[in-house]
């Protein structure tokens, strides 16, 4: 029965340290199943087919390991628009979002995603403001394997550029770069949680002592942006933003995320 595969899987899930033990069981057998998860919490004495039991198994195991449910299920929905999403990439975050809505504030005609990963940030801009000039790059030739597959699959390889590396070929202004650099500091690295740090990509979070030696990187390159938006880590806006000042952006933005949490500084050219 539904109930009992819940209860036992929430159980086991709980004790291994997972958060959100009984919602992680319920998507997951939601999953499994095809089914609603209101249908599980409504129907909880139905009994499980046997394939949709045996795969439900597979998934409690590996989240048992702290691989993310996102992993597990290769996707991950982002701004309207599903992702594959697998080891090779980041998985996208809510707070990534804020990005995508200064580009749809600001109407560019040209915008530059760095760091680009599954390509979430420049596949949700090309879909919002499909006038838009899109590129995107990464340094990392696998998640760029998995930008490209998104791309094509969201009929949008027409839209979106990729270039292996952090600056695209050429010497072409930019309307707004948007950047999610790398920014955990060595420091917080052991207190993340095992589906980080044991599973997300490394490169793509770790940044030196304080977190900012990508985004330091990053600005001495001399983005060619007249906007330049960063994604940044809780407590960093202030550096951040010096650091922007340092490279020419006089125009100083910060803005929070959902939680309150000081998630993006944005610097203007004059």
């Amino acid at each position: 029965m539904t109930r009992e595969a819940l209860d036992a899987a929430a159980d086991a899930l709980s004790a291994a340290g997972v958060e959100d033990a009984r919602f992680d069981a319920e998507v997951m057998l939601a999953e499994a199943t095809g089914w609603e998860r209101a249908r599980l919490i409504a129907e909880p004495e139905v009994e499980l087919p046997p394939a949709a039991g045996r795969g439900f198994a597979e998934m409690v195991r590996r989240r048992l390991r702290r691989e993310p449910v996102a992993y597990i299920f290769g996707r991950k929905g982002f701004r309207g628009i599903e992702l594959a999403v697998d080891p090779r990439v980041l998985i996208p975050r809510p707070e990534t979002e804020l990005l995508v809505e200064l580009a749809v504030e600001e109407q560019p005609r040209r915008v530059l995603d760095v760091g680009t990963g599954s390509g979430a940030v420049a596949l949700a801009v090309a879909t919002e403001l499909p006038e838009c000039e899109v590129v995107a790059t990464d340094t990392s030739p696998a998640a760029l394997e998995v930008a490209r597959a998104n791309a094509e699959r969201l009929g949008l390889t027409a839209g979106v550029e990729f270039h292996e590396g952090t600056l695209p070929p050429g010497d072409a202004l930019f309307d707004l770069v948007l950047a999610n650099l790398p920014y955990v500091s060595e420091a917080e690295w052991p207190d993340l949680e095992p589906e980080v740090t044991e599973w997300e990509p490394r490169e793509a979070l770790l940044a030196g002592p304080d977190g900012l030696d990508a985004i330091r990187a990053f600005l001495q390159a001399s983005p060619p942006a007249r906007c330049l938006a960063l994604e940044i880590g809780e407590g960093q806006a202030g550096a951040v933003g010096e650091l922007m000042l340092e490279a020419g952006f006089g125009e100083i933005e910060v803005r929070k995320d959902l939680a309150e949490i000081e998630r993006v500084v944005v610097g203007k050219r004059g």
